[in-house]
């Protein structure tokens, strides 16, 4: 654990919990910085896990000094040291969680460490019931943070909605393309397909439906909800959410966000810009960004399928060939654990040639800091919402390969209502590669920058002051600070 006295005007004190994936870590600590910022202090709360990788890959240290109003505590998530905590293990994970963190988070917020008293604790939505009851024990107000897209989080709500309908369940392979229409502010865009991957009934047996549609509804006993995303890119689909939870901050991208007012503190004062941190649970390899720096301009693909996808050798081998066969240059993040089987095969020569002429592969990549770069042209993604919502900052297009959770429907989104790249689910096939690489690097480059420039606009506009998600943030700091003036008083 990382403890340290608090020296600080305000009593306004957060306690953050992260579900402990790659992606819920990474915003929610962009979130803490926000607040930080702000004068707001926050306990950051890791399983012991996370908390070491983040020692070893991120810049803890250099963050802790820059912050004295950031902490961080652990806790134990009940698994051996050695589980995988990835891919098909997720739902695993999550439950040895919900078993065994709730004394341990007791003890965390009713230790006396010279802190001020929790203000409230800012949860991830998938510890809804977990949150909830730490909360009610302690007497802690609760706000709720959902990590995906507004258009995934509704369609988890409406759930319920599409089972009295009859739009569920999914009727196997044969129904996928049949149109969903009960869904509000959805109807005629999304099919059986594009819908959460849990309500195809179970992933590769990883969270079925019932307990996430049971998670997200207990986001209705907080007292608001925070949703990393902006009014431009979800406007319709927030107003719908807003019926049901009137106390709704949309921050997002939050990324853009805290770069925007980092940029804004450094001018308003003589401070030396703020530093940049990182929040990787892998190691970068910061090697490819010389390999870009040596291409030509929007000449590159970059593929990356984030940091729990898992494939198999099969569809390794089809994306590779799909990648090697459009002559396009190529940069893919191939993490150590994310073919599933490793065979012992020799690659085809092809391959091997292809790539060495063309392509450049990496454990792990400065994500932001290659889609920012001027060699890259798109972005084959599995289209987590964080890299979606870094595509979306970078006027990046976009190839959508979804895995699992939000992301079957956040690609649904960038296809057909964004206009920002093409879907790719549930296909696997060299040729469908090469045509989408093709399509997007080259014959339908001139429409995709176009669409992608004006969205990437919209998105650093509402991180700015006066923007949308600059406004809800500046509302989310008053009701927090007046939380705390509440819990001081109580």
């Amino acid at each position: 654990m990382t403890r340290g006295e608090y020296q600080c005007e305000t009593e306004t004190h957060v306690l953050m919990f992260p579900l402990p994936a790659q992606g819920h870590v990474n915003c929610m600590l962009q979130l803490a910085e926000l607040l930080v910022l702000s004068d707001v202090h926050v306990t950051f709360l890791n399983t012991e896990h996370v908390h070491h990788r983040l020692l070893r890959f991120a810049d803890v240290p250099s963050r802790l000094a820059a912050y004295p109003t950031l902490h961080f505590e652990t806790f134990s998530d009940g698994l051996p040291s050695d589980d995988p905590r990835h891919g098909d293990n997720l739902g695993e994970h999550i439950k040895q969680v919900n078993l065994t963190a709730l004394p341990q988070l007791r003890e965390i917020c009713m230790e006396d460490s010279g802190k001020p008293r929790f203000s409230c604790i800012v949860g991830d939505g998938i510890f809804g019931r977990l949150t909830y009851e730490l909360g009610q024990e302690l007497g802690i107000p609760v706000v709720y943070f959902r990590t995906v897209s507004a258009c995934s989080f509704w369609a988890y709500f409406c759930a319920p909605r599409l089972l009295e309908c009859n739009e569920l369940p999914i009727r196997g392979e044969d129904d996928m393309d049949r149109m969903i229409t009960s869904i509000p502010g959805m109807e005629n865009l999304v099919r059986c397909r594009d819908l959460p991957s849990f309500f195809r009934g179970t992933h590769n047996g990883n969270l079925p439906l019932e307990p996430v549609v049971f998670e997200t509804h207990q986001s209705l006993r907080g007292q608001a909800l925070i949703l990393n995303t902006f009014e431009d890119l979800e406007g319709p689909v927030l107003s719908k959410i807003r019926l049901h939870f009137p106390r709704l901050y949309a921050l997002g991208p939050l990324h853009a966000h805290l770069t925007s007012r980092k940029a804004a503190k450094t001018m308003s004062s003589e401070e030396k810009p703020a530093a940049s941190f990182i929040s990787s649970l892998w190691e970068v390899d910061r090697s490819c960004m010389t390999w870009l720096d040596a291409q030509p301009p929007k000449s590159v693909i970059y593929v990356s399928f984030g940091s729990i996808t898992t494939i198999s050798r099969d569809m390794l081998m089809e994306i590779w060939y799909g990648l090697v066969n459009s002559k396009k240059r190529f940069l893919w993040v191939i993490r150590p654990d994310m073919v599933a089987e490793q065979d012992g095969k020799d690659l085809p020569l092809e391959l091997v040639e292809g790539t060495k002429e063309r392509g450049c592969m990496v454990g792990w990549a400065p994500q932001q800091d290659v889609l920012a770069h001027a060699a890259i042209g798109g972005f084959m993604t599995h289209s987590g919402w964080n890299s979606t919502l870094e595509g979306v900052v970078a006027s990046v297009p976009m190839i959508c390969w979804p895995y699992f959770a939000d992301q079957q429907i956040n690609s649904r989104y960038v296809s057909e209502v964004w206009k920002i790249g093409l879907d790719m689910k549930d296909t696997c096939d060299r040729k469908v590669v090469e045509k989408m690489v093709n399509d997007v690097m080259e014959e339908r480059r001139e429409e995709f920058e176009k669409s992608t420039q004006a969205m990437a606009n919209l998105a650093k506009t509402s991180v700015r002051e006066g923007g949308s998600s600059y406004s809800d943030f500046d509302r989310l700091v008053e009701f927090l600070k007046l939380l705390g003036t509440r819990q001081k008083q109580s």
